[in-house]
């Protein structure tokens, strides 16, 4: 319930008519107090009793012989005619409420009509303000609707030190966890001395909820701009988190900021509707505001909320200074955002594209000049053809970044206006090493190459030359394989390094083989060696656990033989591919041409590794019956494989 304070006690008798108001007391008036349109009828001694400016100015008029009631003008009051209303209520005696809505334009005609205490104890200048200063600084919401009702009458509540008053309440208030305080949330009389809630006055045991941090939101965000920049202020000066006020900021733009409510805008119409008139210039006011008071704290404000402010800022087509710190602000934790913050209308006039490119290639550029891990690394991570066995890297912000700007593109690709330039500065924009695997580009390219089958071959080349078929899964190697859009050198390429990495898993196999070969031969001669200590006697074939050892082993040479067979099968297949494409470019008029940009790109060593391929194969067929090789011998042979596919 709000607080109030009641004056008087007779009952209230104005009456109004019109634009006029009456006093119905019986007597009839003998003045008139006009108040810019409206007209006053009341009685000259309850008022100079009580006023000491309407009593100057009775006097001034009562000098002037005239047989018409006097007639005094205050138009200038601050409040207007309600402002007066409640002063003529006062002086009359009537019953009068103070509450927080009206006590700031009561003290103000106070003051402006002099009502102080040396026309007699208690009057409204002692009254207003000791519930200025009593009542309405106990309670946050009483607080912010005082500091609401000054604007109606700002300048005279500045120089009364009323704003000063309202705003180092709100900040103190705002300041303290109402958690620790029990005050102003948690106060309530249906909890018992423990906090445990009561029902008929007995204990129930239940826990009252906490309060959330966002509770004085809604309360500041009725605030003109002016005045909740002021709150926001002084918050931050007496020590609130960054993230309160990163809140406060959200809700109130949200609440002042209908662009913000939908997250599809995308078409220059919406834009045009966003705001008219002096609603547009107040809604550029209030986000460039908004973005000026944004702690700079980086994750404090989420980059749903950020692209949410770009996109209103190109709507409203505010000024460069705004939407660059936006962007800035994006790039500083680009890591965190999803794809749909990037996905940013275009909204310039040219609009040759569906999204705007040019915005995230400046926001990828912030990211790589604030991004310190980005700068310090120099090398790549490794490739997928460092070893199988290796664990996948840590996930780095500029990966991360990668992945996203790999989906980015594979999402905007489709653009027909999207030219091929565009797309490849966009895609060059993060170093080599931001990109664990080129699978995302590769699916980025082909969706580009789908939607854009005019491309000369040229072009084509080009665009693929971001793409590192080294770092392609064996997936996108098998379908960039078979893909038709792909130049001939790519898909050439693509199968030399496909390749390449069944002869690394062949490798690895065979590793894992040696390996674990050792380790069950160590195994069974500790076990041996175990028993023969400890006075047991071994028998030959008869023996229960040597019978299952020699299973187990016999399983697993089938179950690589099988796996071996396969990868044998896939190479032999590629092997007959490459052959019948060499066969192809033979018949072709530009054979010269094609086989020398071949050979080299690849360095002479496609033919040479073709040759090999068959070689190792057969080295490495492992036969039904074959025993497990030595320790030793696995060790030379395991060096013998990793060069040949060096």
């Amino acid at each position: 319930m709000a607080a109030c304070v009641k004056l008087g006690s007779k009952p209230d008798t104005f009456v109004r008519k019109g634009q006029e108001w009456f006093c119905t007391s019986g007597l009839p008036s003998d003045i008139i107090v006009e108040v810019q349109e409206m007209s006053f009828h009341l009685h000259k001694f309850p008022l100079v009793a009580r006023s000491g400016r309407l009593a100057k100015l009775l006097e001034e008029a009562s000098a002037q012989k005239s047989d018409d009631k006097p007639c005094v003008e205050l138009h200038d009051i601050p409040g207007g005619p309600d402002a007066f209303e409640l002063a003529a209520t006062f002086c009359y005696g009537f019953r009068l409420e103070l509450t927080a809505s009206n006590v700031v334009r009561a003290r103000c005609a106070a003051e402006y009509l002099e009502m102080d205490e040396d026309l007699g104890e208690g009057n409204l200048v002692a009254k207003s303000e000791e519930f200025l200063n009593q009542v309405v600084p106990r309670n946050f919401k009483e607080c912010t609707l005082a500091l609401q009702s000054c604007e109606a009458v700002l300048p005279h509540a500045e120089e009364l030190g009323i704003v000063s008053l309202c705003l180092d309440a709100i900040g103190s208030m705002a300041c303290i966890d109402p958690n620790n305080m029990g005050w102003p949330m948690l106060h309530s009389s249906m909890q018992s001395p423990g906090g445990s809630l009561l029902w008929n006055g007995i204990s129930t045991g239940a826990k009252p909820k906490r309060s959330r941090t966002d509770w004085w939101f809604e309360d500041v965000s009725v605030l003109i701009l002016p005045l909740f920049t002021r709150v926001i202020k002084a918050m931050d000066a007496r020590g609130m988190k960054p993230e309160c006020i990163a809140g406060a900021l959200m809700h109130f733009a949200k609440k002042h900021l209908p662009a913000l409510n939908n997250r599809r805008q995308g078409t220059r119409a919406e834009s045009s509707n966003v705001g008219l008139g002096s609603s547009e210039v107040e809604q550029k006011h209030v986000l460039e505001t908004v973005e000026r008071l944004l702690p700079t704290q980086k994750g404090v404000v989420s980059t749903k909320y950020l692209s949410g402010l770009l996109r209103s800022a190109m709507l409203l087509h505010v000024g460069l200074d705004c939407k660059s710190s936006l962007e800035r602000r994006l790039g500083l934790q680009l890591e965190q955002a999803s794809l749909e913050d990037l996905l940013l209308p275009n909204l310039s006039y040219n609009m040759e594209t569906l999204y705007d490119i040019d915005c995230i290639q400046r926001i990828v550029e912030h990211f790589l000049l604030l991004d310190q891990s980005a700068v310090g690394m120099v090398s790549s991570p490794g490739s997928i053809f460092d070893g199988a066995l290796m664990s996948p890297p840590t996930l780095t912000p500029v990966m991360m970044v990668a992945r996203l700007l790999d989906a980015y593109l594979a999402e905007v690709a489709p653009d027909v206006n999207l030219k091929p330039l565009k797309f490849l500065s966009l895609a060059e924009a993060l170093p080599e090493f931001a990109r664990i695997s080129d699978d995302g580009i590769y699916r980025a390219i082909d969706i580009y190459l789908k939607a854009h089958p005019w491309l000369k071959e040229d072009e084509r080349e080009q665009l693929c030359r971001i793409m590192d078929c080294q770092k392609l899964s064996l997936e996108a190697c098998t379908h960039a394989a078979q893909n038709e859009r792909l130049p001939l050198r790519v898909v050439v390429q693509v199968l030399f390094f496909e390749q390449l990495q069944l002869r690394t898993a062949i490798a690895n196999c065979f590793m894992m083989s040696d390996t674990s070969h050792a380790l069950r031969n160590q195994s069974i001669a500790d076990g041996l060696v175990g028993a023969s200590s400890s006075g047991l006697m071994i028998r030959g074939g008869d023996g229960y656990g040597h019978t299952h050892v020699h299973a187990g082993a016999m399983n697993e040479n089938q179950t690589l033989k099988v796996d071996m067979d396969n990868m044998r099968h896939r190479v032999h297949e590629l092997e007959k591919e490459c052959s019948g494409m060499r066969a192809e470019i033979q018949k072709l008029g530009k054979v010269r041409g094609h086989w020398r940009l071949m050979t080299t790109f690849m360095g002479g060593k496609f033919r040479s590794q073709l040759c090999r391929t068959r070689g190792s194969v057969a080295q490495n067929h492992i036969q039904p019956g074959r025993a497990t090789p030595s320790p030793a011998h696995s060790k030379g042979s395991r060096h013998e494989r990793s060069t040949s596919i060096s």
